[in-house]
C-alpha cells in the first residue's frame, strides 16, 4: 500500500469523519467532506498498477484527479475512522474489494455497476422524458485499439441527459452531493470528466479536480457554464448509509 496524506493526518481525518457522521443527509455529508479538498492540487496518474505492473492500494491526498477525488470523498462518507476509510476505499475502487488492475473501477459507470448498495443512478429521475439511452463498448477506441491494455472491453447501456435539455427543472431535481459524470460521445468512453453538484443560494456549483492549466486544483465552478458545449451528463446519487453495515 502506498500512502501520502499530504496536509492531512490520520487524527485529522478521524475528526472530520466524526463531524461528518452528525450529518444525516448523504449529499450534505458529501458536500461537507469534499469541501476539505478545495485547492488540493490536480495530479494525474497517481494510482499504481497496469497490465504490466502489480496493483497497489494508493491513498494520495496530496493530489487528486477527477476520479480519485470522488473515490476519496465517497469512501470517507461511508467511514467512521481512518481505518474504515482504507477498507471502504478498497471496496469502492475495486470490484469485490480485490486490489488488482483488472478489478479496478476504470469507468464512471463501473461505480454504479459494482457499488449499488451505496450509490444509485438517478439520471432518468432527473432527466425524465429528456433522458436518452446509449450503447457503449467501453475501452474500445474507434480505430479498434484499447484505451487500457489488459482490461476487457464491455458492452454497457447507459442513460444520459443531453446538455441542450438541461433546464431549470433539471437543476431543481439535482441534489447537493450528486456525482455528475460529463457524458461523452467518444467511442469507448462513458464520461470525459466527473465531479460533484453543490447547490448554493445563488447558483449550482460543479466541484471537481480541474486539469485546466490555469487552475490545476479542486475548485467550485458555475455548473451551467462548465457544461456548456459538453455532450450531456450522467447523475449518480449517494444512498443513505447505516454505519456498521457489512460491506461485502
Amino acid at each position: 500500500m502506498y500512502v501520502n496524506l499530504g496536509k492531512w493526518t490520520e487524527k485529522g481525518i478521524d475528526e472530520i469523519l466524526k463531524n461528518a457522521k452528525k450529518i444525516n443527509d448523504p449529499g450534505e455529508r458529501v458536500s461537507f467532506i469534499s469541501g476539505f479538498f478545495l485547492k488540493t492540487a490536480y495530479i494525474e496518474s497517481t494510482l499504481i498498477g497496469s497490465s504490466a505492473t502489480e496493483e497497489e492500494l494508493v491513498v494520495n491526498l496530496s493530489g487528486v484527479d477527477c476520479f480519485t477525488f470522488i473515490d476519496y470523498v465517497e469512501a470517507m462518507r461511508l467511514s467512521e475512522s481512518y481505518e474504515d476509510f482504507l477498507k471502504n476505499l478498497t471496496r469502492l475502487r475495486y470490484r469485490d474489494a480485490i486490489v488488482s488492475f483488472e478489478c479496478r473501477n476504470h469507468f464512471f459507470t463501473d461505480w454504479i455497476e459494482n457499488n449499488t448498495q451505496f450509490i444509485e443512478d438517478v439520471t432518468e429521475v432527473v432527466g425524465k422524458e429528456k433522458t436518452r439511452q446509449a450503447k457503449k463498448i467501453l475501452n474500445l477506441k474507434e480505430d479498434g485499439s484499447l484505451f487500457l491494455e489488459g482490461i476487457e472491453i464491455k458492452e454497457r447501456k447507459l442513460r444520459y441527459i443531453p446538455t441542450q435539455d438541461i433546464n431549470d427543472t433539471f437543476m431543481n431535481l439535482i441534489k447537493t452531493g450528486d456525482y455528475i459524470g460529463i457524458y461523452t460521445e467518444t467511442e469507448g468512453l462513458d464520461v470525459s470528466h466527473v465531479g460533484i453538484a453543490i447547490k448554493m443560494e445563488d447558483a449550482m456549483k460543479f466541484r471537481h479536480a480541474s486539469s485546466r492549466k490555469n487552475v490545476m486544483m479542486v475548485v467550485d465552478e458555475d455548473f451551467k457554464e462548465y457544461i456548456e458545449g459538453k455532450d450531456g451528463v450522467i447523475v449518480l446519487r449517494p444512498k443513505s448509509y447505516i454505519y456498521g453495515t457489512k460491506m461485502c
